[in-house]
Order: C-alpha cells, then structure tokens, then sequence
C-alpha cells in the first residue's frame, strides 16, 4: 500500500467545484457538537478521532477526490496524514477550515452556536492557571499546576496536538448527535448528503 500526503485547496476553489456540480467528498473531522453549530452544505462529520480508529475501513468507501475540514486545518491535517498512511489518492486539506470557508463568505449550514474547541481549551486553561496563581498565595505549592499547564500547551504547540482539547470533546456539550463508524459508512455508501 502506498502512502499519499495531502495537499492544501483553498476555499475559494473548493466553493467553484461545488458551484460547477463536481464536489467532492467533503468530510468534516470536528466534534458533533462543532459540527452541528456550522458546516459546509454536503458534508459529512466524521469525527479525528473515530477516523484515525477506523481509516482503512472509511477508506474502502472514500474512492474519489475527498476534502478534509476542521476550524482551522490543524485536525484536518492530522485527519490527512492518516487517510494517507493507508493510500487514499485524491486527498486535499481545506486550507484554513471552517474560518477560511466562512470568510469568503460561502453558504454555511448554521445549527445552535456553540463555542468551539479551542475557545474551550482557552477557557479552562485559563481558569486553571488562575485558580493556580490565585491559591498558590494560600498552598504554594498549587505555582505548579500552572506550570503543568504552562507545560502541556507548550507541548501542544510543538506536536500540534492537543490532550485537552481531546478530552474536552468527549463532554456531552460537545458530542451532539451520535457519530458512529456504521451511520458514517452508510451515509458514504448512499451518497446521501448531510
């Protein structure tokens, strides 16, 4: 099996391939809950974590061109790396996500408004470090449950991962509908449209 690497697509030329009636598969690789909130007409939510899980099944179902989106392109990347480490040819990351679609101003399915991942991971980041400075004047050993999160988002960074992040997705606020491998397989096999 060979390995393909993924290229980058901008929205602009994604939103002409729609318009001129040659879509391509669009898989959106965000939480349920991201998801629901936006997504581009078409696309089906196939969750990071459940497409890393399952590639080389969703692979046998993904034969022509597919785009990968998340909000930014970081999840999309990591998605591309793995569709490409079992061989699917035809492999574009949207450059730029969900934002760049919105920017251009692009037709966007909108459900209930939601904060997304990263607004989380700031939130309770955030409110960790606080509480952690705040209290270390009373315990002042809590100076290094900010330095752990000072650690952790730095490793982030560097590897373009994010632990946080991965367990604030399984919260319920962030699930939304169920998102299982047979419901995704289905939907590919059918052509049906989200």
């Amino acid at each position: 099996m060979t390995t393909t690497t993924p290229t980058t697509i901008d929205a602009a030329t994604l939103r002409e391939l729609i318009a001129a009636g040659r879509p391509p598969r669009v898989l959106d690789v965000r939480t349920p809950g991201e998801f629901e909130a936006a997504h581009i007409p078409g696309a089906y939510n196939v969750p990071l974590d459940l497409l890393r899980e399952h590639r080389a099944e969703l692979r046998s179902h993904l034969d022509e061109d597919v785009v990968l989106v998340c909000r930014s392109g970081a999840r999309a990347g990591q998605a591309g790396q793995a569709l490409g480490a079992v061989g699917l040819p035809n492999l574009k990351v949207l450059d730029g996500g969900m934002l760049a679609w919105q920017a251009t101003g692009a037709q966007v399915n909108q459900g209930r408004a939601r904060w997304d991942l990263e607004r989380q991971v700031r939130l309770v980041a955030g409110a960790i470090v606080l509480a952690a400075v705040l209290g270390s004047v009373f315990v002042p050993g809590l100076k290094w449950v900010a330095a752990f999160i000072g650690a952790g988002l730095t490793f982030a960074a560097l590897t373009n991962t994010c632990a946080m992040g991965m367990l604030l997705s399984k919260l319920p606020y962030n699930r939304g509908a169920s998102c299982d491998l047979d419901t995704i397989v289905g939907q590919l096999r059918d052509g049906g449209r989200r």
